[in-house]
């Protein structure tokens, strides 16, 4: 399945870390020498390509800590939310303030199959974050038999297609740093349409994508877990196993989802404790009301969360993070539009 290469490394330990991790892509220069990814983006760089080897990563060094604290978490000037905001500014100033609540906070930028060259546009935010001094989030949502053929139906048609698509992210942040937040739901249909030997692929693709991705020591894994009320932690905590979630940062929970802070925060904590202390984030984007039920489409009447912060006041929980976009709809369901679209009326319900 994989081809490895030898080659005697007299660099430093950053130095040899940012070889192996070059050569973990497949990213090989003609004379055998491991490619460095280059801080900014030069003219010429180029992802890796869809014929080379796909290699194995090594297993990468267990995670320690809080690798948010004190990190400056980008904010998108081009964002959905800010560019409806400066085209209200002048007719509907009203109107724009309230945007401007969800456009001011740092959020989580979603790819997959919409995206049509990911290098690119990882390695286009990455270097404009890093220019600020901040990390970009990214939630990587393309893993095949995504969401079970519902609302957000899609993901990319076979593991080997996932895995280079994994590769061309890792090496689009180069020696950049980011979050990622990796395949929500992933975990949570696996009973409802995939074989057995199709689940154990899932889990397979996700710990490779966990390696391949923490090569890089400046990049953030969490492994997305479901929230409080789709799977006991018991069961989640088998399933975080099984895809590596001991290569990962840790886990998170709640992504693109409306259950309450005072429910979400035992089960996060008790997912942990099973897990020898685990590190995981939450997303506040949309539950500063609370569910409607167990509603996850486009439910009326809910509001922003707790703004996006790493100062959490607990040991295990290493931030309150924007993941889905407030505004952004879920789907053609509650009368909103195709899943991501942004929702005026609903971005100014959500901000009031």
């Amino acid at each position: 399945m994989s081809t490895r290469f030898s080659q005697t490394l007299r660099f430093s330990s950053s130095r040899a870390r940012t070889a192996l991790f070059a050569l973990s892509l497949g990213l090989v220069t003609a004379c055998g020498g491991a490619a460095k990814p280059a801080a900014t983006a030069p003219s010429g760089a180029s992802a890796p390509s869809d014929n080379a080897p796909i290699t194995d990563a090594p297993k990468p060094p267990k995670a320690t800590g809080n690798p948010l604290k004190g990190v400056k978490l980008w904010v998108d000037p081009e964002s959905l939310a800010q560019l409806r905001a400066n085209a209200l500014r002048e007719s509907a100033p009203d109107k724009a303030a309230l945007l401007d609540k969800i456009a001011k906070q740092p959020q989580a930028l979603w790819l997959g199959e919409w995206n049509s060259d990911v290098f690119r546009k990882v390695q286009a935010v990455t270097n404009t974050a890093a220019k600020d001094g901040a990390l970009p989030i990214f939630v990587a949502y393309n893993v095949p038999g995504r969401d079970c053929g519902q609302h957000s139906a899609g993901g990319l048609k076979t593991a080997d297609m996932y895995r280079r698509w994994i590769r061309k992210i890792a090496a689009g942040i180069g020696e950049n740093g980011a979050v990622v937040i990796l395949e929500p739901d992933s975990l949570g249909l696996v009973d409802n349409c995939l074989t057995p030997e199709q689940v154990d692929e899932r889990m397979f693709l996700l710990h490779d994508a966990i390696k391949v991705l923490r090569q890089n020591p400046k990049t953030i894994v969490y492994l997305d877990a479901l929230h409080s009320k789709w799977a006991e932690v018991d069961v989640i905590v088998e399933r975080l196993k099984k895809a590596g979630v001991e290569d990962a940062n840790g886990f998170a929970i709640n992504t693109s989802n409306y259950r309450a802070d005072d429910e979400l925060i035992p089960y996060g904590n008790a997912v942990s404790e099973k897990l020898g202390g685990a590190h995981f984030v939450i997303d506040t984007s949309r539950n500063g009301a609370g569910p409607q039920g167990v509603e996850w489409c486009n439910p009326p009447g809910r509001k922003l969360g707790k703004a996006p912060t790493t100062e959490t006041g607990s040991e295990v929980i290493d931030g309150f993070l924007w993941l889905k976009r407030p505004g952004e709809s879920d789907g053609e369901c509650n009368g909103g539009p195709r899943a991501g679209v942004f929702w005026d009326e609903k971005a100014f319900e959500m901000a009031q």
